[in-house]
């Protein structure tokens, strides 16, 4: 069988090459290219992958990067922060400081030539943890490095001004401060001259550049300028100092008038300049007060405080009263634009009422209600005697004494200097080892009075000291002499309660009470035997009004406790002991001889 293929007769190459050539255009030429190879399609392909494997990879890169609100690779003081939200970064930074030693080391700092050292928890010192992580927080993450973040460090810089200035004493030279003074009623200008010194702002600065670096912090010194110029002082000097003291100023209120003169002006005008060297013209309140007191005190009505009396010998409360006075302070501004002018020198003030510190309410919550103490000493001549007089006399200054919880009694502050204006007299008195006649002797068995009834109140003792010699008329090593100012007799009120003080004598006795509210059960002294005892010496004296002739004691040391009880027990125990020396055996008449 043949097909229709088979009938074709064969095609010779000859055949074909007869067959006319035609010319074919370029883009033809390119339609009709041969296919690309295999090998290169998949080289196509395979470089298309790589780019979007890249692109994913950098993909996941960045979300690496960027994982938590830090950015991968940020360090601060050598904390890894990278990764982590900014609450884990903060908790991460606190932890990493705690344990971070020199964030707790003194920090040195040179400061006009001195080397000193602060504390930074004396200057409030420290690394602000949520700036910090804010800081750390911002910019890109690092791929291939750690980026260290600094950290933020806050300081007070007014702390860490006064902490310099106490540890380096002196800085820097000192501002002249502007002035307008007074020579009598004569104004004269002080012009201001620049100092150098610490700036608070400026050295915070320095602090916080350089922390925690762990070298010497520098704190510049800077040139210090008064606010008001020396063009500014000589304007104040002619525009208000002249005419302040050219006539006196009148103040009227409905109490009366008070004029006050051009020299008490010239003591209460204050032109002197503050700390910056500004000068703000003011009235000093008490020293215009004081210069006008005589005037004050006919027109004004002090505030008279509540106060204990006794009544059938128990305290009893006086209700105190208000009191008037010019309010002087608040018309102050006013004065000052008054005292520019040389006529029409008046202003108004307007009386105000002033009520007493202490009022009855106050006195009665201080439980002043019982007799917590009492003590008695005994003496001769009766009151006739100077001696005698010395006692009573100090026991009627002190009686009605209020002492309140936490203050101090003073006897030396409450009489003051007890002298013959006082009401006191010549008594013997303990000078140089031997008696003399003194202004006062006798006050001493006073002291020892009051001092065993704050003694047995179990009230605490401040300051005592006992005689050199020992009287018997006193209990041995809980007595106390007293001396102007040298010496003094102090207790402390160391109660929550008021103590208050009443004394009472007789012609041969003295003595003390304290009335508050109990604290202890009781008070009471034990004692020890009396040891190193010595003999008194014969001394003669030469006879005349200064000799005093004496039997003569013997001396020797002994110890007191006092035991305070409380609920049936000994709650505390406080030892007391003293050297008394041997008092000599004075006789007046004839040369002075020791035996």
């Amino acid at each position: 069988m043949t097909t229709a293929s088979d009938r074709q007769p064969p095609v010779s190459e000859s055949a074909t090459a007869r067959v006319p050539a035609q010319a074919v255009p370029a883009h033809d030429v390119l339609e009709s290219a041969p296919p690309p190879r295999r090998g290169r399609r998949r080289f196509l392909i395979a470089g298309a992958a790589a780019l979007v494997l890249v692109a994913a990879g950098a993909g996941v890169a960045a979300r690496w990067a960027y994982r938590g609100d830090v950015p991968r690779g940020v360090t601060v003081l050598g904390a890894d922060l990278g990764g982590l939200s900014r609450t884990a970064a903060a908790q991460a930074l606190r932890d990493h400081l705690a344990a971070d030693p020199r964030l707790a080391e003194p920090v040195r700092v040179q400061v006009d030539g001195k080397e000193v050292t602060v504390k930074p928890a004396d200057v409030g010192l420290v690394v602000d943890v949520e700036a910090t992580v804010t800081a750390a927080a911002t910019g890109g993450p690092s791929l291939f490095a750690d980026r260290e973040v600094a950290p933020v460090v806050a300081v007070d810089p007014d702390l860490l001004d006064g902490a310099l200035r106490k540890a380096a004493g002196k800085i820097g030279t000192p501002m002249r401060k502007p002035a307008v003074v007074f020579d009598g009623l004569t104004p004269r200008a002080v012009h201001p001259e620049p100092g150098r010194d610490i700036d608070p702002a400026r050295s915070a600065e320095a602090l916080r550049a350089a922390w925690p670096g762990g070298g010497t912090v520098t704190v510049p010194l800077v040139d210090v300028f008064a606010t008001t110029t020396a063009a500014e002082v000589d304007e104040l000097v002619g525009s208000l100092a002249r005419p302040a003291v050219a006539a006196p100023l009148t103040v009227t209120s409905s109490l009366g008038t008070l004029s006050i003169p051009p020299a008490a002006i010239a003591k209460s005008l204050v032109l002197t300049a503050d700390r910056a060297g500004k000068i703000e013209p003011r009235i000093d309140d008490k020293k215009l007060r004081a210069a006008v007191a005589g005037q004050l005190a006919k027109l004004e009505k002090p505030a008279k405080d509540a106060r204990f009396t006794f009544a059938a010998g128990k305290p009893k409360i006086v209700e105190g009263a208000q009191g008037t006075a010019l309010d002087l302070a608040a018309a102050a501004p006013e004065m000052i634009g008054v005292l520019r002018a040389t006529s029409e020198r008046s202003i108004a003030a307007t009386p105000v009422t002033s009520a007493p510190k202490l009022s009855a309410a106050d006195l009665a919550k201080l439980g002043v209600k019982e007799k917590v103490s009492t003590f008695t000493t005994k003496f001769t001549g009766g009151l006739s005697s100077s001696r005698s007089q010395n006692i009573v006399q100090a026991a009627k200054q002190v009686r009605g004494a209020l002492v309140l919880p936490g203050k101090t009694f003073s006897l030396n502050k409450h009489t003051g200097e007890r002298t013959y204006k006082t009401g006191y007299q010549d008594a013997p008195v303990i000078i140089g080892g031997k008696l003399t006649p003194g202004v006062g002797g006798g006050v001493s068995q006073f002291t020892t009075t009051l001092f065993n009834a704050s003694y047995y109140a179990g009230l605490e003792d401040v300051e005592h000291k006992p005689h050199s010699f020992y009287f018997d008329r006193y209990p041995a090593v809980i007595e106390s002499t007293i001396f102007y100012p040298d010496l003094d007799f102090k207790f402390k009120n160391d109660s929550p309660h008021g103590v208050l003080i009443d004394t009472a004598y007789t012609s041969n006795s003295i003595t003390v009470s304290m009335w508050s509210t109990k604290v202890w059960d009781k008070v009471t002294t034990e004692y020890s035997p009396r040891r190193n005892i010595t003999s008194p010496q014969r001394i003669v004296l030469p006879d005349g009004p200064d000799c005093i002739a004496t039997g003569g004691l013997i001396g020797f040391t002994q110890d007191a406790f006092r035991l305070f009880h409380k609920d049936g027990k000994v709650a505390k125990r406080e030892k007391f002991t003293w050297k008394y020396d041997a008092e000599p055996n004075f006789v007046c008449g004839g040369p002075e001889t020791t035996n």
